[in-house]
């Protein structure tokens, strides 16, 4: 009979999870975990979840300042299926039949469509019959690489080359983009004819931190998840974090907000509690960290973590950004929810970020958040802005930047015909300072580390550490940056410790 006890108390000790981070990859690990059975807490420095799907209060309601779209839906559709729920029950998705407006100084402008045939339509009207060649076979080139990546690269736990090797070798169609040295940028210059084209496309690099002329050209790809189809949540983005920290605590876990975790502390080699900020400590016989994994490597949570990653897993840095969120009224070009406003040169924005200046010709994107649904109500509407800016692990620092920053991004709005009532100030602003202040050890990198390597995004931690128990989830981690990206970095988490309270040895 005691023996029997002593085996239910040891199986309930390992049921133990603490979640340190409630991002989108530490909350979609909670919720598996939770729904798996573990008893499982969520420790949020801030006071609400979400990390960097943030929101700042305005007068118009609360604005997005992170993530403004969603896209491939069905990693969502997974993670609420796998907790008994369906998404749709949840939250309200808009889907989006134009993906985004763009402007160029030139005065020309276009939509790029969620059917296929709209967008190539779209793209012929605005750049001729060459062009709608070009993205014809750019569409389909973009399409081969997305299916050679995503099995073995993205929804893999970890890389899988030789599957990613397989599936090159059956669409050699791929390989000029596989070549090494092959950037994005130089590879979209034999694509397509039209510069803007190539501007347009090359901007893709940005979504997972790098620039266009430093990027692996595969990140082609990353226009293929926009392509099969952009959502936005009614009522903003931060509440598809809502309605996941919901789902976790329908399974039984718990949150702990406003207090931060300053140390794992390990035993025999593995972790076995996490102390707080406030003195407190929560024994855990599992840990998911849901931070930047720089934080790790430069010991804010103990030594034993610090050399749970190699420096690799982290550094170099990605690109920050300067973004605006604010409400007011537009006068101007008739915007959607997803715009973007180009710059003349693309070689006078990146070029200077990577030097660590602010652009001398930026590219703005702008999400008007009360359009998702198509025309906003009469009186002020949410915006966010956001300009691309070197991480401050580079970046130059000059007096008044602020208000720079706010000269350069409404002069060239307002040359668009773009105003607005009011003129936001500077207190709208979130500068990679301040990034860096709410990520620890981040230095203002939105995207964890820079991808901007041949073979950067095998470099990337995946969720097992050097440290026995210590995983790591977000959009710092496998398999890269962006908010499904994330998801599925929760996934991996959740399900390797699964998987390995299961084997004997643990």
């Amino acid at each position: 009979m005691e023996q029997r006890q002593n085996g239910r108390a040891a199986d309930r000790v390992a049921n133990r999870v603490v979640v340190i981070g409630a991002g989108i990859g530490g909350l979609c690990a909670a919720v598996r975990l939770a729904h798996a059975g573990m008893d499982v807490t969520v420790v949020e420095a801030w006071k609400r979840p979400g990390g960097k799907m943030r929101v700042i209060d305005s007068v118009a309601g609360p604005v997005d300042a992170g993530p403004t779209v969603l896209t491939m839906r069905s990693v969502f559709d997974a993670v609420f299926a796998a907790a008994g729920a369906r998404l749709e029950d949840h939250l309200t998705l808009i889907p989006q039949p134009i993906l985004a407006r763009h402007w160029w100084p030139d005065g020309s402008t276009l939509d790029l469509h969620a059917d296929a045939q709209a967008c190539a339509d779209a793209v012929g009207r605005f750049a001729g019959k060459r062009s709608y060649n070009q993205f014809r076979t750019f569409q389909a080139q973009t399409a081969r690489l997305y299916a050679a990546f995503d099995e073995p690269m993205m929804q893999a736990a970890r890389p899988r080359l030789g599957a990613i090797a397989a599936a090159a070798l059956r669409s050699p169609r791929i390989w000029p983009d596989l070549i090494p040295g092959m950037t994005l940028a130089r590879s979209l210059t034999r694509q397509f004819s039209d510069p803007r084209l190539r501007q347009l496309f090359g901007r893709y690099a940005t979504y997972v931190g790098g620039s266009p002329y430093r990027s692996p050209a595969v990140l082609g790809l990353v226009w293929q998840a926009e392509a099969r189809g952009v959502w936005a949540v009614k009522g903003g983005m931060h509440q598809l974090a809502l309605a996941l920290e919901a789902l976790a605590r329908k399974g039984g876990a718990q949150f702990r907000y406003g207090v931060a975790v300053d140390r794992i502390v390990p035993q025999w080699g593995r972790v076995a509690d996490v102390g707080l900020a406030d003195g407190t400590t929560l024994p855990a016989d599992h840990v998911v960290f849901n931070g930047d994994p720089a934080a790790l490597t430069a010991g804010l949570l103990g030594g034993a973590a610090r050399s749970a990653l190699p420096l690799s897993a982290s550094q170099p840095r990605s690109l920050a950004a300067w973004v605006w969120a604010f409400a007011a009224q537009p006068s101007g070009p008739e915007m959607i929810h997803h715009n973007v406003f180009f710059g003349s040169d693309p070689r006078r924005e990146f070029p200077p970020i990577s030097a660590g200046r602010m652009p001398e010709d930026p590219t703005l994107y702008i999400c008007a958040q009360d359009r998702a649904a198509g025309t906003p109500a009469p009186g002020p509407e949410r915006f966010e802005i956001i300009m691309n800016a070197p991480s401050t692990a580079t970046l130059v620092s000059q007096p008044h930047e602020d208000q720079t920053c706010r000269d350069l991004t409404f002069q060239r709005l307002s040359s668009f015909g773009l105003t607005f009532d009011p003129q936001p100030e500077v207190t709208s602003l979130t500068q990679p300072s301040g990034f860096a202040k709410m990520f620890p050890a981040s230095m203002g990198a939105l995207y964890g580390r820079s991808p901007e390597a041949a073979l950067a995004a095998l470099q990337r931690p995946v969720a097992r550490t050097a440290l026995k128990g210590l995983y790591i989830a977000g959009g710092g981690a496998h398999p890269g940056a962006g908010v499904p990206m994330a998801a599925l970095s929760g996934r991996h988490a959740a399900e390797a410790i699964l998987q390995d309270r299961a084997l004997p040895s643990t």
